[in-house]
């Protein structure tokens, strides 16, 4: 006997409402840009992982942009530029500046830059983990918050606006004097000591200064200097969303 069309619809629809209901909605990555003025986000992944948005856009004051984050192992940074203008067919950023490209497609910013670093999809548990960097410097305040993780799932970043605060020796102005990012004590002064390169480039030698401390006085859940505790990395388990929200 043949069973009705309607039927077989009905089933049709019953799977595939069973399907949907036990396949969660991927992680979602969204930038918020809460500053009174425009900024120009920039992602560059990790090597061998892909290009996220081409790696840049502009985002508008008082606007987000949200998109799907990749669905295995991925890895990479995200950060503002700021000042950003075309003028005579060429582009480019007063901080963060990419080679003079809109869409960064894979290139590093221009220090100083305040960085949220990410590790998604990784551990037993579909861990993502993130942290908010100023060991390149800072040019804008930045925070990253997971929804509804699992686990260790902390709001991190720097809320500061550094650049009120920044030391003498540490400011990166405009030709006009206006300070732009606060660099590091390595971008400053470039010794191995302050870069812990060479000798310095391990756990046991390379120490806080004096410059790093300053940052982490004002944003103590930030990384500050290369070798900083790795604790300050949270994995969260199975986040919804992974939100950036510059000047939060």
């Amino acid at each position: 006997m043949a069973i009705p069309s309607t039927t077989l619809l009905s089933v049709f629809l019953l799977v595939l409402c069973t399907l949907t209901a036990a396949t969660p909605p991927g992680l979602i990555l969204t930038l918020v840009n809460n500053c009174p003025y425009t900024i120009w986000p920039a992602i560059q992944p990790n090597a061998g992982h892909p290009v996220l948005e081409r790696g840049g856009f502009a985002l508008n004051t008082l606007t987000h942009r949200s998109f799907p984050a990749p669905t295995t192992h991925w890895s990479g940074r995200i950060w503002a530029r700021t000042g950003c203008t075309y003028a005579n067919g060429h582009f480019s950023c007063a901080t963060g500046d990419c080679g003079g490209r809109l869409e960064c497609d894979g290139l590093g910013g221009a220090a100083p830059a305040t960085l949220a670093q990410f590790t998604l999809h990784h551990g037993h548990a579909d861990f993502s983990s993130y942290a908010v960097s100023l060991v390149d410097g800072f040019n804008i305040p930045m925070t990253v918050t997971p929804h509804e993780g699992k686990g260790q799932c902390p709001v991190v970043g720097c809320r500061a606006n550094l650049l009120a605060t920044c030391p003498h020796g540490l400011k990166y102005c405009a030709p006009d004097g206006r300070v732009l990012g606060c660099k590091s004590g390595c971008a400053a002064f470039g010794t191995d000591e302050l870069c812990c390169r060479n000798h310095y480039n391990s756990p046991q030698t390379c120490r806080a200064s004096s410059y790093s401390e300053f940052f982490k006085h004002a944003c103590p859940a930030t990384f500050t200097y290369a070798h900083d505790s790795p604790s300050l990395t949270h994995e969260c388990s199975e986040p919804r969303e992974l939100k950036v929200i510059f000047c939060h």
